[in-house]
Formats: structure tokens, C-alpha cells, sequence
């Protein structure tokens, strides 16, 4: 199964937009998608115009059953949206027992309806993407090309090695991909932004996925609240993304108890 949370400690940096536009790329590839927003800033929502009855506050604290929870938002994804009450969930959870492990509990017994989860978490080492990438195991952390998106690229792998180290995780929480996105090979900051990505990957021994390349459909589709794969399926952002899409496919279900080629036919 494929499980990864999109995560930079550095807000800005096209996390919502890797993890809807992926999770598209996903279903048309025959991937059923379960599309999570942990961020109590709700941007899935707000990309996406959807207007959800119900968000992860009520399916965690309220206890509403998930397929309740969830929109519907393509035939192929199913998204559960956040909003402010985020927070006020992740401080009913912060005094539970075994509260790193809310998300795996929550969501491991729905697994069978999916072939692919993807998690949007806010900028911030908070309790929710903790309880994301202890779930999970594996982080796809996108760079935009700037020096603070770098460093908060870097200060991702110190939040994995410290969870793994106080919690003794096994199997580790490992990041799978370094992604450069908004990649514009005109400018200067970009060489400097992409060398120091290829330095963390060398430190680090995780791959650097294809750059997506920036691409005014991007805001455009989120100006219509669409996904950047039906606003415009020729775009360059998205001709990128669809390659990250199959490096994912082949990385996640290379290393786990499904082939490809099952995945595909779930």
C-alpha cells in the first residue's frame, strides 16, 4: 500500500498542491486515494472549493464514521478535510495514552478501501504529523527554490531521526523522495537551492524525485478550485508531477508486500 505524508518545516512551499495534485495522479492511475488535511488552516479545502459536512475533528473526536467523514470529491478520492477545530482535537488527544499512535489506530482499519494515502500536515512539528509519520513511515518533503525551503527540507530529517530515536520506531520513519518544486532553471537561486538538495540526498541516501517545473496553472487551477490535472491536463507542472506519481508507485511498492502492477489493479 502506498502511505506518505507531504512535510517541510517551511510553510509556502507547495505542499497542499504536491499532495492534491499526486493524489490525482494516483486515481488515474486505478488508485483508490484517501486524501487527508491535518493542518488547521484547512488548505486542501480551500484549493479544492469543497465545502465538507464533517472534518478530522469529527471523525477523531467526535467518533463519525470515516465514510461519513469523507468527500467524495472524485470518483477515485475520497478527502477528509480540516479546519480550525484541529487544534482543539490534537489538544483532547495530546493527554491520551499512546497518543503518538491516534492516526494508526484511526485509519489502520480502513486500509482495505485504499490503495494510497497521502497526509497534508501543517508546517510545524506538531502532534498530528507526528501521529502522521508514525503512521505512514515515509516522507515526501517538497522544496520550493529558496534557502528557507531548503533548510526546512534538512530540519525534516532531524524530526524523523528524533521520533525514531524517542519512540523507537520500527521499521523507521524514512524520507522516501526529495521533491524541488516551482523549479524555474532561469534563475540563479535555483542552481544554489538544487545543489543543496543533491548535498542533503548524498548525507541522507534519499533519492531526489524529477523537479516539477513552476507553471502558471497551478495558481490558475487553484484559482478554480480544481485539481491542476483536470484545470489543464498538458501542463508542465503536471507532465512533472505525473513522473513523480510512477517514482513513487515504483519506491513504496518495491519496498512493501505490493507489487506494482497489484497496486494498480486494486
Amino acid at each position: 500500500m502506498i502511505k506518505f505524508v507531504v512535510s517541510n518545516q517551511r510553510g509556502g512551499v507547495g505542499k497542499t498542491t504536491t499532495a492534491t495534485t499526486l493524489a490525482r495522479c494516483f486515481a488515474e492511475r486505478g488508485l483508490k486515494t484517501l486524501l487527508i488535511d491535518t493542518d488547521s488552516q484547512g488548505s486542501i479545502q480551500q484549493i479544492l472549493g469543497i465545502k465538507p459536512e464533517y472534518v478530522l475533528y469529527d471523525f477523531l473526536i467526535g467518533q463519525i464514521a470515516l465514510k461519513t467523514c469523507v468527500v467524495p470529491h472524485h470518483p477515485m478520492i475520497d478527502v477528509l478535510c480540516s479546519d480550525r477545530r484541529t487544534m482543539e482535537a490534537e489538544d483532547v488527544i495530546t493527554s491520551r495514552m499512546g497518543r503518538e499512535m491516534t492516526f494508526e489506530q484511526a485509519f489502520g482499519p480502513h486500509e482495505g478501501s485504499y490503495a494510497a494515502v497521502v497526509i497534508d500536515v501543517a508546517p510545524s512539528l506538531n502532534l498530528f504529523q507526528t501521529c502522521a509519520m508514525m503512521y505512514t513511515r515515509n516522507v515526501l518533503i517538497p522544496a520550493a527554490m529558496d534557502s528557507l525551503s531548503a533548510a526546512g527540507a534538512a530540519s525534516n530529517f532531524q524530526a524523523m531521526d528524533t521520533i525514531n530515536r524517542m519512540f523507537k520506531v520500527d521499521p523507521p520513519i524514512k524520507a522516501i523522495g526529495l521533491l524541488p518544486v516551482i523549479v524555474d532553471r532561469r534563475l540563479q537561486m535555483t542552481d544554489l537551492v538544487l545543489e543543496s538538495l543533491e548535498g542533503l540526498s548524498a548525507r541522507t541516501g534519499t533519492p531526489v524525485f524529477t523537479p516539477v517545473r513552476t507553471d502558471t496553472a497551478v495558481v490558475k487551477a487553484g484559482r478554480q478550485r480544481q485539481f491542476l490535472n483536470d484545470y489543464d491536463p498538458k501542463s508542465k507542472a503536471l507532465e512533472d508531477y505525473n513522473k513523480v506519481a510512477d517514482q513513487l508507485i515504483a519506491e513504496l511498492s518495491g519496498s512493501r508486500e505490493n507489487s506494482a502492477g497489484a497496486l494498480i489493479n486494486a
